[in-house]
């Protein structure tokens, strides 16, 4: 048996570990690994990787051309697509490439919060109206349909100029750009890139929540951790109401990660033969598939942020309908989105040499810290805002990024909760009435598109929120500013 496939049949818990730190464990290089891999995790949290193949598909992963440095599994890490749910890795520019399966399917799917300057107690009396009126604004559920229905050439226009073509048709305030990773227009983007397929699938979709794990939650703060922070991104006091959009590219994002799949794995045949996992495929950065697949990202990537940013709009009017008050006066701004599973194109210093990479983020988030060169004026002082959102019916944190993530995970932290059971074992475990229950003891109003999706998606399907947020703090690679629960919960 090659070593190859050793690799590739290994079963995790025969993966040797070096314990670095209480957080931080390594899997050293070994046969056909290039680079080393780390492992950023609690006693708790390891048990749960060690349960699925996360770990055995982080150490495949250092396997690919170009990889620097290590690769790197964040605190919420699971079983994916080719690289695990949670994994960070960053390829030199010109020896290495694009692993589609190392983006992920939902391109860009991502989060957005919003503050306000209402308290807990000004939706005394208002919530359930303010919810009815959120769930029939604002589209939910697989399958679903935005309200605004563009033509092939507007849809063009949104792959390649982002939000700026929302913010041109009257979807959102200028000043909510400059709150959004890459100002909401991912440079390079190019729609011929795009297939018949996506694009059709994507038109209908535009403006939309979707289903799975993507969410709108109105929520409060709980507590804060850096009131200096916390003021700086607008969070001022416990009991302010917030709001959180948790959605992606939808079914465009998805047609275009499997359309160039299939292409790399059809043109670069002798490449996936060398690899522990076909899952792998990957387009070398002097391949015609990598300059086209990137393009195809970004373009998927701009359609997922003016996503979000029509659906700003919408949360914005709905509340101006349940308290008669502008947008601007409840103050309805943007604190940050950030997107979870992208490539890109960032310089980062390996063994002393500032080197150009490509840093796939699959299931992470960028978390750079204070004065980094792509933050706004705004963020320079405090380092970016990180948006972790929980599971349904739990809590979700704000963070700030550190230069402690930029030395050691190449700038970024968790995305979420990450699963511990797969969609139809929690089909098996729970009932829609026990989840309405609960949520409903827990004081949560729930309004969701599906039945099915409600409880694929319940609490006890995901790892601990809070200890996922505990160890990117302790460990350094993004520090708590607040803690967000749910008051109001849409679904799709």
């Amino acid at each position: 048996m090659s070593e190859l496939d050793k690799l590739k049949y290994l079963d995790a818990s025969l993966i040797y570990m070096e314990k670095i730190s209480d957080f931080l464990w390594k899997i050293p290089k070994e046969g056909p690994m290039r680079v080393p891999a780390l492992v950023v995790a609690s006693d708790k949290l390891l048990e749960k990787m060690k349960q699925d193949k996360t770990l055995v598909q982080i150490a495949n992963v250092t396997t690919l051309p170009g990889i620097q440095k290590h690769a790197i599994v964040m605190p919420d890490g699971h079983e994916g697509y080719g690289f695990p749910i949670g994994g960070v890795a960053a390829f030199d520019a010109e020896e290495g490439g694009v692993s589609p399966g190392g983006v992920g399917f939902d391109i860009n799917c991502g989060v957005r919060l919003l503050r306000t300057n209402l308290r807990y107690e000004d939706l005394k009396g208002k919530l359930n109206n303010l919810v009815e009126i959120l769930f029939k604004n604002i589209p939910s559920g697989l399958g679903s349909k935005g309200k605004v229905r563009v033509t092939r050439s507007q849809l063009d226009e949104v792959l390649e100029e982002g939000v700026n073509w929302a913010l041109r048709n009257g979807y959102g305030w200028d000043e909510d750009i400059e709150r959004i990773e890459e100002y909401g227009k991912y440079e390079g983007a190019d729609s011929t890139k795009v297939s018949d397929r996506a694009k059709k699938r994507g038109m209908p979709q535009l403006g939309s929540l979707g289903s799975g794990n993507h969410f709108l939650e109105v929520q409060k703060v709980d507590k804060i951790y850096d009131e200096e922070t916390a003021k700086k991104f607008g969070i001022e006091e416990e009991g302010q109401v917030t709001v959180m959009i948790h959605t992606g590219s939808r079914g465009l994002g998805h047609q275009v990660c499997g359309d160039y799949i299939k292409i790399i794995m059809e043109k670069h045949k002798d490449l996936i033969k060398k690899l522990p996992d076909p899952q792998l495929v990957f387009a070398p950065s002097s391949s015609k598939e990598f300059e086209d697949y990137l393009k195809a990202m970004k373009a998927s990537a701009n359609f997922a942020w003016t996503n979000r940013q029509m659906i700003t709009h919408w949360v914005r009017e709905s509340f101006e309908k349940v308290f008669n008050e502008s947008a601007e006066s409840l103050g309805l701004n943007l604190v940050y989105d950030v997107a979870h599973n992208l490539a890109k194109f960032e310089e980062h210093e390996i063994n002393g040499v500032n080197k150009k990479l490509y840093v796939h983020r699959k299931g992470a988030t960028r978390a750079f810290g204070p004065g980094h060169k792509e933050l706004p004026k705004i963020y320079q002082s405090t380092g970016q805002p990180v948006i972790i959102p929980g599971s349904m019916g739990t809590a979700s944190y704000l963070l700030v990024g550190s230069k402690k993530a930029e030395d050691l995970t190449f700038g970024s932290t968790a995305h979420g909760a990450g699963r511990v059971m797969s969609r139809h074992a929690a089909l098996r475990t729970y009932t829609m009435q026990a989840i309405e229950k609960e949520l409903s003891r827990r004081g949560i109003i729930l309004k969701s598109a599906s039945r099915r999706g409600a409880i694929e998606e319940a609490p006890g399907a995901y790892k601990d929120i809070d200890e996922v947020a505990r160890v990117s703090h302790e460990i350094g690679i993004g520090r708590k500013v607040a803690r967000l629960v749910p008051m109001g919960v849409i679904k799709g």
